[in-house]
């Protein structure tokens, strides 16, 4: 099924004026009852669902982090050594404020498509020295040589859910979320719920720079998140942690526990499947709480200078 997203090719993101750029034609078929229950990359899915959807299961998380793939002329080089002015090709409001505060040397142009379109845009013309893409997309296309560098997360934050899939179906689909469950990844639930939790607190999307990073060492959540001005001069960045009774080894070979809720609860529209409430809120919580830290030194401020910026140049 094609998505406004995926039709609208000649415009930035943010500049569409739409929401739910790439889940909204998919949730009509499921409210319709089309179908039973559609994937989304989880960075796609908006943090409020449509009345009535949830994300029935969250798999294993890839590599998270961004890529930097370089036009053939320059192999070998990075984006500390590509020569000065030359230009990089993101649609990301987040990439590009990264770009800008780290390499100010290097131009930042938009890029839209979909992998093939952005690789062949890349290498059969004379615009872009490199692109930046998800390393997860890249891996699942088969194409993990075409990465030149991986841009390490202690220092290069990335989008919210970047690299995990979401399985989205009706709320009330009781026999589909039974039959979705043993695909929930624990640790990869806990992470994504605690930056989707500090996305929707902020109140984000693709009209502002925010970014994250997470990690579940043992039972210790730690996240990261970060906000930008466009051209990344300002930042604010904060990280927190909690500790969670759920340890991923006792998932191991353990079969799915039935859920105990008629109509369980939602976490950032997440069903809970067999992870336990005390822990899904303390996720959350974190992610809550690294967000009002943020709010509180001036988050807003940024994050409605870059969108009135975003509806100045669009309109």
């Amino acid at each position: 099924m094609s998505t406004i997203g995926d039709k609208i090719l000649d415009k930035p993101l943010p500049k569409i004026g739409e929401k739910s750029l790439f889940t909204k034609e998919l949730e009509i078929a499921l409210e319709q009852q089309d179908v039973d229950f559609v994937i989304h990359s989880l960075k796609d899915l908006p943090t409020t669902l449509p009345d009535g959807m949830c994300i029935g299961a969250i798999l294993k998380r890839e590599d998270p982090r961004d890529a930097l793939v370089l036009h053939p002329k320059h192999v070998g080089k990075s984006l500390e050594t590509l020569p000065k002015g030359s230009v990089i090709g993101t649609s990301s409001l987040r990439r590009t404020a990264q770009l800008n505060r780290r390499y100010p040397d290097l131009k930042v142009e938009s890029i839209r498509g979909n992998i093939n379109t952005r690789l062949d845009k890349l290498d059969n013309g004379d615009i872009f020295a490199a692109i930046v893409l998800a390393s997860a997309g890249l891996s699942r296309m088969g194409w993990e040589k075409r990465i030149s560098q991986k841009l390490e997360a202690e220092e290069w934050l990335y989008a919210v859910g970047q690299g995990a899939l979401a399985v989205e179906c009706r709320e009330d689909d009781f026999a589909t979320l039974r039959l979705l469950q043993p695909l929930f990844h624990g640790t990869t639930t806990f992470r994504v719920l605690a930056e989707r939790s500090f996305l929707r607190t902020l109140g984000g999307g693709c009209s502002a720079p925010v970014a994250v990073k997470s990690e579940l060492i043992g039972q210790d959540l730690s996240l990261t998140g970060a906000v930008w001005s466009l051209n990344g001069k300002k930042m604010l960045k904060h990280s927190s942690s909690c500790r969670l009774q759920y340890r991923e080894e006792d998932e191991d070979g353990e079969p799915p526990r039935k859920c105990p809720y008629r109509m369980p609860k939602l976490f950032c529209g997440i069903s809970p499947g067999n992870l336990t409430y005390r822990d899904l809120e303390e996720a959350e919580k974190l992610g809550e709480d690294v967000a009002y830290q943020l709010v509180k030194d001036g988050a807003l401020d940024i994050m409605n200078e870059a969108r009135n910026h975003n509806e100045t140049t669009a309109s």
